[in-house]
Formats: structure tokens, sequence, C-alpha cells
């Protein structure tokens, strides 16, 4: 305001309010506690993220680590190769078991023509030195499939069991009662408790009508 031209202090009032630029005397004088606490609500939106991410740090995580993951992987692969040797060994002795009978079984009309030549021999009166060799050899021969746990089926006097025995006739008889095998025409066979070949007999039908 020039001194040598005093003005009205309400004109002087608006021209200060015309300029352009001028920036208002209630601006000029925020109210500090207000601005400190625009301030204050600004930090818990810049620290939101860190919080909501110390809280997920704090909750507990169900996701398997690696070493669990790696750990039970090896489990399930240890089963697996113990079952794997167990069904190689079950199969390693079902084919022995297999071998062994399919050789039996080719053996045995060997066999039984081997004990059919003793029975005839004894009745022809072979000598008795060849008889008692061939007592030896029929011993050495049931003791070797001994060791394997093959067995002969001697049914002679016993009671008719099917279950190992193969009827294939009946006979009528005063002294043996009946359903009991008079004879034996053939001996039978078992590989431990399985049956190889049922031994053929001769039932009794028990005394003659």
């Amino acid at each position: 305001m020039n001194p040598l031209y005093p003005q009205d202090p309400e004109t002087e009032t608006e021209a200060e309010a015309d300029v352009p630029g001028a920036i208002p005397d209630d601006d000029l004088r925020e109210d500090p506690v207000a601005a400190e606490s625009d301030a204050e609500s600004a930090i818990p939106e810049e620290a939101a993220p860190a919080e909501a991410a110390g809280e997920d740090d704090g909750e507990p995580n169900d996701a398997p680590s690696p070493e669990d993951v790696l750990k039970d992987r090896l489990l399930r692969l240890q089963a697996d190769f113990d079952n794997y040797r167990k069904r190689i060994d079950r199969e390693r002795k079902d084919w022995a078991v297999f071998a062994n009978e399919k050789l039996l079984k080719d053996l045995l009309p060997a066999l039984d023509n081997f004990d059919l030549g003793l029975a005839n021999g004894e009745k022809a009166g072979a000598p008795a030195a060849l008889l008692e060799g061939l007592r030896l050899v029929q011993g050495q021969f049931e003791s070797a499939l001994a060791k394997s746990d093959i067995t002969p089926i001697d049914a002679g006097g016993l009671p008719f069991d099917p279950n190992l025995h193969e009827a294939i006739t009946h006979m009528p008889s005063a002294t043996v009662p009946e359903g009991t095998v008079i004879a034996q025409t053939r001996r039978g066979w078992k590989m431990g408790d399985k049956l190889l070949r049922a031994a053929q007999v001769v039932v009794s039908s028990g005394e003659p009508a």
C-alpha cells in the first residue's frame, strides 16, 4: 500500500483476494493437530501389507516339506520292493514245486513197472539175491524222493478214502469189512500235502449175498 495514497481497508482486502495465485490465509493457518491426525491415518494403510504378511507367516502351513515328500516316496519304494521280492520268492518256490511234480509224474510209470517186476519175481521164485538187490534199489529210490517230501500212499487194509484212493472195482469178501480196501493195484503218491496221484484199489462190498 502506498503511504501517499491511503486506501480503504475493505478495498485492500478485496484486492488481495483478487490477486491470481494467492494462497488463502486459512490454508496458511492449517491446524497442526489435524495434519498430524491425517499423517497417522495414512501410516496403517502403508503398513497394512507388512502386517498382513506377518499374519500369514504366523499361520500354520499344511503343505508337506520337500523332506517329507522324499521320505514318503522312499517308504513307498521300499514297500513296493519288498512286495516284489516276496512275489519273486513265491514264484520261484512254485516253479520248483511244478518242476518236481512234472519230473515225478514222468517217473511214476517206471516206478509202477519196478513194483510189478519185484512182485512177479517174488511169485515166480526168483533168486533171493536178485530180489534183495531190487528191494535195496527200491528203498534208495524212495529215500531220495522222501528228501523232497514225496511219499507213497499204501492203502492195503485201510478204510476207503475217496480223497486218496481210486476204486477200480468192488468185490464181496467174507473177511474184509465193507468199505475197506482189499488190495492195492497201484501205489499213490503225495508231494507234501498235495495229492499227485491217487492209489488204485479194490474195495470190499461186504459179505457175499
